[in-house]
């Protein structure tokens, strides 16, 4: 391919085009004036820049925007249908699936259940979702948020065990996806793809280095080190479920795979039992942290027992915090998953209390500002971005 030289006039008209169309996606519908001012184009220019984005299908008329000084002016917007992306979250029992179109509209949203062994192959089950939630025949790309992370030299699904990601083990999954639903497809680690999520909307929006921590019915965190993600060699960075812990058992006496180390130490079912053992009651983990917050806010034994319960949970939760703060020194900690958001802004300040007497950095920590399943929105998100600079780049000379 022939690069283009720079300053060629269709280079410059390339340019200007990207420049109208990120303009249009981010302000909305604009007029011919309203376009050449923000490009800084000539109103002949303007026009034809229009009349080209129209021609390739990017941008479409969106009314007459009547009232306004001289003649009534035509109203341009980016055209929703030029292309469409699907997002994905998998777990043990479910696939939840949604679809939009390139300005981020959602079109449809299904789940799929997959209780026991699901029937099917993986590109069957993930069809079946992206069938329920509408996906277009056009659909151009789909990110997958699971959980482990694809190890890039073998292509294979690492740091998940067949019972937590049934079917998903085999060779090459990427191009298997890919070429089975006729779709470009990016499988993900599904905490790292909360953290791209708390970048472009949440609590981490405009930090550089920060850390995401998901403690849930199993731990998992995702670094992000100068503006980007970080996944390390094998694609395990931030498996911290793995991490050795104090007073946890290691993967030499349990196995490789097996119930160890942070997760050991602070994963849902030990924060349920621990909290038990304060005298909180609950059927879940999420719910005992509930009751514990609730129960802690009185007076009397039993408000002592909670305080003290979630003053446990919030050491073992520093602990492994404190491994990472000292080897990474970043400058916020954002807290997530079923336990940390059950445990609101009571847990998060017991674990910022003993973060901190731990560790020489003391970074704040922040609950996650995403609302609704975080997987999915940082799997758009990423789907969106990619898509987008595709589509925008589309009118580079070759």
């Amino acid at each position: 391919m022939t690069q283009p030289t720079p300053g060629t006039p269709s280079l410059l008209r390339a340019i200007n085009d990207r420049a109208a169309l990120q303009a249009l996606l981010e302000r909305g519908p604009l007029t011919r004036p309203e376009i050449g001012a923000i490009t800084g184009l000539s109103k002949p220019t303007a026009s034809q820049l229009l009349a080209r984005l129209q021609e390739a299908g990017l941008v479409v008329l969106n009314g007459i925007r009547e009232g306004l000084p001289g003649r009534t002016a035509e109203v341009y917007r980016l055209n929703p249908a030029a292309a469409h992306v699907a997002a994905l979250d998998v777990t043990p029992s479910h696939i939840d699936a949604r679809v939009a179109d390139i300005t981020g509209t959602v079109i449809g949203e299904y789940r799929l259940p997959t209780p026991g062994r699901p029937a099917g192959n993986v590109v069957e089950r993930v069809r079946a979702a992206l069938d329920g939630a509408n996906a277009p025949a056009d659909l151009r790309h789909a990110v997958i948020g699971v959980q482990g992370a694809i190890d890039p030299g073998t292509g294979k699904l690492g740091y998940a065990t067949s019972k937590d990601m049934p079917g998903w083990h085999i060779p090459d999954l990427v191009a298997t996806l890919s070429e089975g639903l006729g779709v470009r497809v990016a499988v993900e680690n599904n905490v790292n793809l909360v953290a791209q999520a708390e970048q472009a909307h949440g609590a981490a929006q405009g930090r550089q280095d920060f850390v995401l921590l998901w403690a849930d019915e199993g731990l998992g965190s995702a670094l992000v080190l100068g503006g980007r993600l970080h996944r390390g060699a094998t694609g395990g960075a931030g498996e911290v479920g793995y991490m050795p812990a104090p007073g946890a058992p290691t993967a030499r006496e349990a196995g490789r795979y097996a119930n160890h180390g942070y997760q050991a130490l602070t994963g849902g079912p030990v924060v349920l039992k621990i909290l038990r053992s304060y005298g909180v009651r609950g059927t879940t983990f999420t719910q005992a942290v509930q009751n514990a917050v609730q129960t802690s806010e009185g007076t009397g034994k039993r408000a002592d027992n909670a305080r003290a319960g979630l003053r446990d949970v919030a050491a073992r939760l520093a602990l492994g915090l404190a491994s990472i703060t000292s080897v990474v020194d970043p400058e916020l900690i954002v807290l997530t998953g079923g336990t940390l958001m059950a445990g609101g802004e009571t847990l998060r300040e017991l674990v910022e209390h003993e973060l901190h007497a731990l560790t020489i950095p003391r970074p704040p920590l922040l609950l996650s500002a995403v609302e609704g399943n975080p997987v999915l929105a940082g799997a758009l998100d990423l789907a969106l971005a990619t898509t987008r600079d595709e589509v925008f780049s589309s009118t580079l000379p070759v």
